[in-house]
């Protein structure tokens, strides 16, 4: 079950800057995956696992930038997708499937609340989410991976 069935909401994008957009996606994506494999090989307790927040976050963040990046541009659920991945290396039992979502939820929203059209403001936000992203992504990795 992906996240198909959960409520998103899509707005039209605007064409912004896409190709500046675009450039840092790549490493961010390798560095996801990479932490959700590594992660995956810990046999510590989700509920009690000291890469838990860091792993909600980095959902959060993920939820932000399927936003943020479609109102600015980038056409697909990118972003989504790595949501899906990260779920399905996590393999999470369904309540704390559900926290993975609604974090994910809560990025979206927090934006889709304030923003309609892609601004300054909302480029500077992407920019700033995907360095947050990079960052969760090697810290988890560096410090819970094998």
């Amino acid at each position: 079950m992906g996240l198909a069935g959960d409520k998103m909401f899509r707005h039209k994008a605007l064409l912004f800057h896409r190709k500046a957009l675009m450039t840092r996606a790549s490493p961010f994506l390798a560095a996801s995956l990479a932490i959700s494999l590594a992660v995956t090989a810990q046999p510590a307790s989700a509920a009690e696992a000291p890469f838990e927040p860091g792993l909600m976050r980095l959902a959060e963040v993920l939820g932000s930038l399927h936003f943020l990046r479609n109102l600015c541009g980038e056409k697909g659920d990118q972003w989504r997708l790595e949501m899906e991945k990260l779920l399905e290396s996590e393999n999470p039992d369904p309540n704390r499937r559900a926290r993975f979502i609604a974090s994910f939820n809560r990025g979206y929203r927090s934006f889709s609340g304030t923003y309609t059209q892609c601004t300054p403001s909302a480029t500077e936000a992407i920019a700033r989410y995907m360095k947050e992203g990079e960052t969760l992504s090697r810290d988890i990795a560096s410090r819970y991976g094998n």
